[in-house]
């Protein structure tokens, strides 16, 4: 019972600061944030987790979960390779109105944010990039195999081309807030994943 309620609570309090570790970063976000979005003291906290590197820790893993479930729920809906490659470019597109995490890409805030100062944050965060780029790789070595896109591409570094681009189109949201110019950049993401469609 009580190995139920220390779950119960840990998941209380990841799924309270997940948005605010996104939004303010590792280091913007103090104690008083946490116990504010929780409703719990500091001891409670701190009787769950060891401190606030290991709260969001666990709130950036909730975080890109979150992230990842939102795009795969989308591509799962659709019926071929190609559509799906598509989607992994529209999910961002602001057409698709769907809703990811408060406060954007987590993998580029946590990047960020943790840069030469919380190493546990940044190895996640560059995982997270890792899977995201391997899971296009892996969606374009099929449509070669299925004989939909030009044979002689390089999955490994298209995947890498049309993701530096999605980044891109995180980043100028995040410095300027213009949806019109982020769909723009999204939008070269797509005409990389069209070249590589045989007609």
């Amino acid at each position: 019972m009580r190995a139920t309620k220390t779950a119960n609570t840990k998941a209380h309090i990841i799924a309270s600061t997940a948005a605010i570790f996104n939004e303010k970063g590792y280091a913007g976000t103090s104690i008083t944030d946490i116990t504010r979005a929780t409703r719990l003291t500091s001891g409670s906290i701190y009787g769950n987790f060891a401190n606030k590197e290991a709260v969001a820790l666990a709130a950036f893993d909730y975080n890109l979960a979150h992230f990842r479930e939102v795009v795969q729920r989308e591509v799962d809906k659709c019926r071929t390779t190609t559509e799906k490659l598509f989607m992994y470019i529209n999910a961002y597109h602001s057409s698709a109105k769907l809703n990811f995490p408060r406060g954007g890409c987590p993998m580029q805030n946590a990047l960020t944010d943790a840069d030469d100062t919380l190493e546990s944050l940044r190895k996640k965060a560059a995982d997270g990039i890792l899977r995201w780029k391997q899971d296009l790789t892996d969606i374009i070595n099929t449509g070669i195999r299925e004989g939909v896109f030009y044979s002689e591409i390089r999955a490994e570094k298209t995947a890498v081309r049309i993701l530096a681009l999605i980044e891109f189109a995180f980043l100028i949201h995040s410095a300027q807030k213009n949806r019109k110019l982020t769909d723009q950049i999204l939008e070269n993401a797509l005409e990389v994943a069209q070249e590589i469609v045989k007609i």
